[in-house]
């Protein structure tokens, strides 16, 4: 009796993968907790500097309503005339005309607020019928509370020249009527000062006509407006 022999191969069984298992979980989860950790702090300090700002935010009101700031009164006070000189080459009716004259300005500051106020450096043009002619600075300065202060600048035109037409014109205002209006115009800025707090900067307006008497070499007529109130 014959038997066949056939060899048998033994493959050795390995147990199914875990559906849990994935080869790149070692690099997947901790990027992404990281990442969570990252936006997680982010959104904490936005909170914080937020919660603080409100915080920052309600405490100025509450000082600036406690105070109850008012706006600061700047005024030309006073305005002199040193000298003013007219050139012409065919008066009355010349081609052209150069002005110079030179004018200082006195403004009052007065500052009826408890607390103090921060001037900012002002400029003023002066201007004859809408031309330019010169300009005078106001340096910045500090006003303690219930204070009054004054102070100057001196705007000097240098032979401004001046076309046909506005020559003719004041050529007129000088000789015939003895009278040349100029126009003032000026912003000035000034901050509450509360301790170490500064409020937003306010923005007053000043625009002031004055009538200059060549022969006298003084000022005539002043008037200014305040905000486009009439002082």
């Amino acid at each position: 009796m014959t038997s066949d022999h056939h060899p048998h191969h033994h493959h050795p069984i390995r147990p199914p993968p875990s559906s849990t298992y994935h080869p790149h979980n070692h690099h997947y989860y901790p990027h992404s907790t990281s990442s969570s950790s990252i936006k997680g702090c982010c959104c904490c300090l936005f909170l914080l500097f937020s919660f603080l700002a409100l915080v920052f935010i309600a405490i100025v009101l509450v000082i600036l309503f406690a105070v109850k700031p008012k706006k600061p009164d700047f005024n030309l006070q006073q305005v002199s005339v040193q000298y003013i000189n007219l050139d012409s080459n065919n008066p009355p009716s010349p081609s052209a005309a150069s002005l110079s004259l030179a004018i200082r300005m006195l403004f009052t500051a007065k500052n009826d607020n408890k607390v103090g106020i921060k001037y900012e450096a002002s400029t003023f043009n002066i201007m004859y019928r809408g031309i330019p002619l010169g300009r005078g600075t106001v340096p910045g300065f500090y006003q303690p509370a219930h204070s009054v202060r004054q102070v100057q600048t001196t705007v000097t035109v240098d032979r401004v020249n001046l076309m046909q037409a506005d020559a003719a014109d004041l050529i007129k205002d000088v000789l015939l009527y003895d009278r040349v209006e100029l126009r003032i115009m000026g912003d000035v800025r000034a901050k509450i000062r509360i301790g170490g707090l500064t409020s937003p900067a306010v923005q007053v307006s000043i625009d002031c006509t004055i009538t200059i008497s060549p022969r006298k070499q003084s000022l005539s007529y002043k008037q200014c407006g305040f905000d486009g109130l009439q002082l």
